[in-house]
């Protein structure tokens, strides 16, 4: 059996207890921002309405079968619209994406194909609008749906997915954007190697 180390913690009550705040309000929303999550657009299309939404909670559920979990806020509009699709998709922004992550905070429209902040939209043949310099790319189909107080716990069999790979996270820390990780080309440059190109022969 593994021995603990002891530890102290600078806050304790008197009785030599943590002090912790009461559950809720202020002091709740203050212990969640320290934990940090990565950033990503929900998107869905609903007759012939395609829109998106910044969402930090994505989870995966499961391997096998591949799914994942997204909490929404059920009385936004990109709520109701997913509920009564079949399809939606998951972007994991990159670390160059705070601008999108910014727009798509309360949600918005998205155009069948747009530019605009960086971002470029391609859709599988679910139809489902997926950013196409996104970290990683969840193509999904409506598995469940579990409400719960103000929220929504939308379950999402994943039927396609891929991972970019050539851009580092960007994170949501203490209510602000960070990006985390190196890209390769930056790790490259950082050992003092040359970045080898697509399609480039290195010497």
């Amino acid at each position: 059996m593994t021995a603990l180390a002891e530890f102290d913690l600078d806050r304790r009550s008197p009785q030599g207890g943590l002090a912790l705040a009461e559950a809720g309000g202020e002091g709740y929303r203050a212990a969640m921002r320290q934990l940090a999550g990565g950033v990503c657009l929900v998107t869905h299309a609903t007759d012939g309405t395609r829109v998106g939404l910044t969402a930090t909670s994505v989870a995966s559920l499961t391997l096998d079968p591949p799914t994942l979990i997204v909490c929404l806020n059920r009385a936004s509009s990109t709520y109701s619209g997913l509920a009564k699709g079949a399809v939606f998709g998951v972007s994991v922004l990159g670390a160059d994406h705070s601008a999108l992550a910014d727009r798509f905070l309360k949600g918005a429209r998205i155009a069948a194909r747009e530019r605009r902040d960086g971002g470029d939209w391609v859709a599988p043949a679910s139809g489902v609008p997926l950013l196409a310099e996104a970290a990683a790319a969840f193509d999904c189909q409506l598995d469940d749906i579990l409400e719960s107080h103000g929220c929504a716990i939308v379950v999402g069999r994943v039927r396609a997915a891929r991972a970019s790979g050539k851009s580092s996270a960007l994170v949501s820390w203490r209510g602000a954007y960070n990006p985390l990780g190196w890209t390769d080309d930056e790790i490259s440059r950082a050992v003092g190697l040359t970045p080898v190109r697509p399609g480039v022969t290195p010497n």
